[in-house]
């Protein structure tokens, strides 16, 4: 297995529709297209921001075969179980769906603080379904909190780990030791870009995240590329206001999805419960933000 090209992997959000909020899988093609179209290195479907947790099965056979067939993008799907057994399944799912060619990697969730149980783990993921693997520290949502340095133990331990994405804060610090202790696995940050700038000065290889105008992404990690701190700093800059208002606790999907709505790159904002909604009386400072934000790369 080879590990994951630098860049911006775009994170989709899985668009619903009508009052029953089914899988809107004409908007998933679009939203695929266009980070096909601006320059996206690759996918990552069914993550945390897809809302793949709240998914059935047919439903993400649904997503993953309508973003298959809309671009040629390497993917890397999300696995929201932790235990393996389950883990193992939704892998296979991804792997009869989108084919062993354009499955770049599967994205497990860090299932425990032990470097020993972890890659015991991860290595039965690997047995079971030969895919490469892309552990996925986010303590956020699956409440396990591993230090840096466990983690790198952990990833030295697994043959066929493609890629790590940092998402336990402070990131910046996290990508630094894993750059430093699993040298040559490239590492990625991830929280809707709001520390891409630092992550990327720690040595992160990229962003694998979802925001709503994924161009902002792409011109830091090519300023970075083309010109350091410097230039990737003054192209980010524009785009920082809306990062930080996607940010918001609680209503953090609900707004992105929202906004893609605005741009015209999905149909319907809906968010499935237990996520909260926008509030309406953002959606002037949403406009704002929108309209002060470039376009383009």
């Amino acid at each position: 297995m080879s590990a994951l090209e630098p860049g911006v992997w775009g994170v989709l959000a899985t668009p619903f529709t009508g009052p029953g909020l089914d899988v809107d899988t004409d908007s998933v093609a679009r939203l695929a297209r266009h980070y096909e179209e601006i320059g996206a290195t690759g996918l990552t479907v069914l993550g945390v921001f897809g809302e793949a947790a709240k998914l059935a099965s047919a439903e993400r056979r649904a997503v993953l075969r309508s973003v298959c067939d809309a671009t040629r993008l390497p993917l890397v799907v999300g696995i929201t179980g932790t235990a393996t057994a389950p883990v193992i399944e939704e892998a296979r799912l991804a792997r009869e769906v989108v084919g062993p060619d354009r499955l770049a990697g599967a994205m497990v969730q860090v299932n425990s603080a032990n470097p020993g149980a972890l890659a015991a783990h991860l290595r039965a993921v690997r047995a079971a379904t030969g895919l490469g693997l892309v552990p996925q520290d986010y303590p956020l949502v699956t409440g396990v909190t591993i230090t840096a340095s466990a983690l790198a133990q952990a990833v030295r331990d697994t043959p066929g780990v493609v890629a790590v994405k940092a998402e336990s804060p402070p990131t910046p610090a996290a990508i630094a030791t894993l750059v430093e202790e699993a040298p040559g696995v490239p590492v990625f940050g991830g929280l809707g870009g709001l520390g891409l700038l630092d992550e990327l000065a720690a040595g992160a290889s990229g962003a694998m995240t979802g925001f709503s105008v994924p161009e902002g992404l792409l011109a830091c990690v090519r300023g970075w590329r083309d010109g350091g701190y410097p230039a990737a700093r003054a192209a980010y800059l524009p785009y920082l206001p809306l990062v930080n208002f996607e940010a918001q606790a609680r209503i953090g999907l609900a707004i992105r999805k929202e906004a893609l709505r605005r741009l015209g790159l999905i149909a319907e904002s809906g968010v499935r419960p237990p996520a909260a909604v926008m509030p309406g009386t953002l959606g002037e400072q949403l406009d704002a933000h929108l309209a002060a934000t470039p376009k383009g790369t």
